[in-house]
């Protein structure tokens, strides 16, 4: 039995995250959205007094928590304070999964913000699945972990990233948040073929994909979700779509943020992506 089958993940089709500039879009019937991700920090401040914001939004969609600071692979534990207002929230909105990243973001109880990669060793990935194994069992839902950009790599390290991510998965028996553009733009910065990452993957735990934009700075790729998706991640969307079965994709935009309807043409072009490279595998 698959890890999407054993929890009956749906198939949510083609979603946005929730940010306030579309939030009057939103609303209007028949917006054209599917679901929607929203940052699970900006909703915990009260435990589940703030997420009663999202109420107008719970009527109209499915909504997905994806996270920011569980810092899996820090040294730290995992703050259970963190964890017991997330499980509020997270019981609150009723999601059919939840999310964070496969990376650490502190040390010490102090907040780096940013998502850090980690050093590719068995050691690490037995670790930071004892931590994903006990977050998905203390909140009693299927946990993604999303692979992040990168631009550095560690001397200590024994695999590649895709055979530390993969192995992580199996270890702890979760789900995969398949950043697509993060994919590219680690394969830029560190010189690997993207789709050798891609078709390392276990399918059957692929649930989400995550398409953005980034910055090309020449001698570096930034991951910087205030641009457009550029063409060659959308190529590389197309190739990837064919490899896995039904999976949930959304558009990021976390800057400069463009017109609803400019954000949603964008959805809409990454949905007919899908069902086209759908479509072509089976013919």
């Amino acid at each position: 039995m698959t890890f999407k089958s054993r929890y009956h993940i749906p198939y949510l089709g083609a979603g946005l995250g929730l940010r306030a500039p579309h939030y009057p879009d939103l609303l209007q019937p028949n917006a054209g959205v599917s679901w929607l991700e929203v940052i699970s920090e900006n909703f915990m401040l009260d435990g589940t007094q703030s997420v009663h914001r999202l109420d107008p939004f719970l009527e109209r969609y499915p909504i997905i928590p994806h996270g920011v600071s569980l810092s899996l692979g820090s040294v730290d534990a995992l703050d259970k304070s963190y964890l017991k207002t997330l499980k509020k929230v997270i019981n609150y909105l009723n999601p059919p999964w939840f999310s964070d990243h496969l990376c650490w973001a502190g040390y010490g109880g102090a907040h780096l913000h940013n998502l850090l990669p980690l050093p590719y060793t068995a050691d690490i990935a037995a670790y930071v699945a004892d931590k994903i194994r006990y977050v998905q069992d203390e909140i009693g839902r299927p946990f993604l972990i999303e692979n992040v950009s990168s631009y550095v790599e560690y001397l200590d390290s024994q695999m590649p990233e895709w055979e530390f991510y993969a192995m992580v998965a199996e270890k702890a028996d979760c789900g995969l948040l398949l950043d697509v553009n993060n994919v590219y733009v680690s394969a830029r910065n560190h010189q690997f073929d993207p789709m050798t990452y891609i078709t390392a993957l276990p399918q059957d735990r692929v649930v989400q994909y995550h398409i953005a934009g980034h910055l090309d700075k020449g001698t570096f790729v930034l991951d910087s979700h205030d641009h457009p998706v550029r063409d060659e991640v959308w190529a590389l969307f197309a190739q990837t779509v064919p490899l896995f079965g039904d999976v949930s994709l959304m558009i990021e935009r976390d800057d400069h943020i463009p017109p609803f309807a400019e954000l949603k043409a964008e959805m809409d072009h990454a949905q007919e992506i899908y069902t086209q490279a759908k479509v072509s595998a089976t013919a």
